[in-house]
């Protein structure tokens, strides 16, 4: 049996969370592999992108579910994920982008 992930949000991405969503709606967090913006949590539009047959989702913040790739979900398998915002730049394609702040993931493993 694979042991769950834990997800949670600081205040300040709760906050940055808040003020994405009253412009685009609802969204979900996808945590690439390392390619293009690295291991950066990319916010987008729910229904906008389109996850992979493989992706898994290791759980919710406020409602934002938050997903990686099929290789990826062992490795955050019994982690704790903390999403959290800081200053910087989002994601190339991510809706954190522009804005000053970017979402960046945290675990008990490492800060990516």
């Amino acid at each position: 049996m694979t042991k769950a992930t834990l997800v949670e949000a600081t205040a300040e991405a709760r906050a940055l969370l808040d003020e994405i969503r009253a412009e685009a709606g609802e969204v979900l967090f996808h945590v690439s592999g390392g390619c293009c913006d690295g291991t950066q949590p990319m916010c987008y539009p729910a229904g906008e992108f389109r996850l992979g047959a493989g992706d898994v989702k290791l759980g919710e913040v406020a409602g934002a579910g938050i997903w990686v790739s099929g290789a990826q979900a062992p490795i955050w398998a019994g982690q704790l994920l903390t999403l959290d915002a800081g200053p910087g730049r989002g994601g190339v394609f991510s809706l954190d982008n522009g804005r000053g702040r970017r979402f960046i993931a945290r675990s008990t493993a490492c800060s990516l």
